[in-house]
C-alpha cells in the first residue's frame, strides 16, 4: 500500500515530465523558436517520451534512469537561462524548475525502495555469517 507521501512524490513526478515535455514543444515551436515558424530543435523533446510510460506507471527501474536523462534538460535550461534574453531566458528558468522537481520526486519515490534493499543486504550478510 503507498502511503500519501509515495503517491505525492509519483504524481508530481509525472506532472513535472508532462510539463517538461509540453514546455519543450511551445517553446521551440510557437513561444521563443530560434528562428520564426519554429526549428528541428523541437525533437529535443523526443528523449522525453521514452520514459513517460513507466513514469506513469511509477515504474521504479524507468524513474532511476529517468532521473539521468532528466539532468541534460536541467543543464539545457541553465544554459539557456544564462546566454538567451527575454522570453527564451525565462523558459530557460522554468525549464530548470521542472527538471529539478522531477529529479527531486524520482528520488523521494526511490528512497524507500533503496532503504528497503539496504535492510535486506544487511540481513543476508548477517545470515551469511552466521
Amino acid at each position: 500500500m503507498l502511503t500519501a507521501s509515495q503517491k505525492t512524490c509519483r504524481l508530481l513526478a509525472a506532472a513535472s515530465l508532462i510539463a517538461l515535455i509540453v514546455l519543450c514543444i511551445a517553446w521551440e515551436w510557437v513561444l521563443a523558436p530560434l528562428q520564426p515558424g519554429g526549428t528541428l530543435l523541437v525533437l529535443k523533446v523526443v528523449p522525453l517520451f521514452f520514459p513517460l510510460a513507466g513514469v506513469l506507471r511509477a515504474n521504479n527501474y524507468t524513474l532511476q534512469w529517468a532521473s539521468m536523462l532528466i539532468l541534460l534538460y536541467f543543464a539545457e535550461g541553465v544554459v539557456r537561462a544564462m546566454t538567451d534574453s527575454g522570453l527564451s531566458a525565462m523558459l530557460g528558468g522554468v525549464e530548470i524548475l521542472l527538471s529539478t522537481i522531477f529529479f527531486a520526486s524520482a528520488l523521494a519515490c526511490l528512497r524507500p525502495l533503496k532503504k528497503e534493499a539496504k535492510k535486506r543486504r544487511k540481513e543476508q550478510t548477517a545470515k551469511a555469517v552466521e
